[in-house]
């Protein structure tokens, strides 16, 4: 009698993950975020879904160090996330934020605003160069470098975000309502920009977003309400559109 063994597959590797996390201001006063338990895994585009107030861009700005939880914790690679030199440079190169409004520094130019994350991980010009007009090439503003932020249009802008974010080739990129802010035209360019760079670059995207249908593109919808995670589901597209 033959026998086989059926090489069971690895489990998905968990990239930033927020454990029974709390936020409040005000000394508890204003209670922003009730206990939220969330994961994003390897590959994964998760779409953080739910009313204006429910806590998506709170819960983003923790996951990227750019706040801290009043209780819980939070893990970017297994590592928690705690006031430090160390904590820094993990996010330095691990994690990318997309803003609705860019939050591009004015007066200086396209390629200037990109370089930014690059001169701060202390990366060799040279090669953060290189980086920047691969990016540039890619979304289609590479001609526009020398332009200062205020003659680009509002895709433009974003499309320099984006490259912003990807500097320092993160594992992570956090967006908060990245078209937002964009014309319904514009808005679809970029989402489909940055399913592409998501892909081929293999980074884990977790986006807040009011856009349903840009939602439901994602593996997976993450509904809040009040401060918490109340469902996380495969979204119905993915089973008819065949999303991978």
């Amino acid at each position: 009698m033959s026998s086989f063994f059926v090489e069971e597959a690895e489990p998905a590797r968990s990239v930033v993950r927020a454990v029974d996390v709390w936020k409040s201001y005000e000394q508890g006063a204003i209670r922003v975020l009730n206990g939220v338990n969330f994961e994003a895994v390897a590959g994964q585009t998760v779409a953080l879904c739910g009313p204006s107030g429910c806590g998506k861009s709170t819960l983003l700005h923790l996951l990227g160090g750019l706040d801290t939880p009043t209780a819980g914790s939070i893990y970017v690679h297994d590592v928690k996330l705690e006031p430090g030199r160390s904590t820094l440079q993990l996010l330095r190169h691990q994690m990318g934020f997309v803003f609705q409004l860019h939050h591009l520094i004015p007066g200086l130019t396209l390629e200037e605003n990109c370089m930014i994350p690059a001169v701060a991980a202390g990366t060799a010009r040279d090669a953060a160069r290189a980086r920047m007009l691969q990016l540039t090439e890619r979304t289609g503003i590479v001609h526009r470098l020398k332009q200062p932020i205020q003659k680009l249009s509002g895709g433009e802008r974003q499309r320099t975000a984006l490259c912003r974010a990807l500097m320092n080739r993160p594992s992570i990129l956090l967006a908060d309502e990245p078209t937002g802010s964009l014309d319904e035209s514009t808005s679809r360019q970029i989402f489909e920009l940055l399913l592409e760079l998501v892909e081929t670059e293999q980074i884990t995207l977790v986006m807040a977003t009011h856009d349903r249908g840009l939602a439901e593109r994602c593996h997976r919808l993450v509904e809040m309400r009040d401060g918490r995670v109340v469902d996380a589901r495969a979204p119905e597209a993915e089973v008819t559109q065949g999303v991978q």
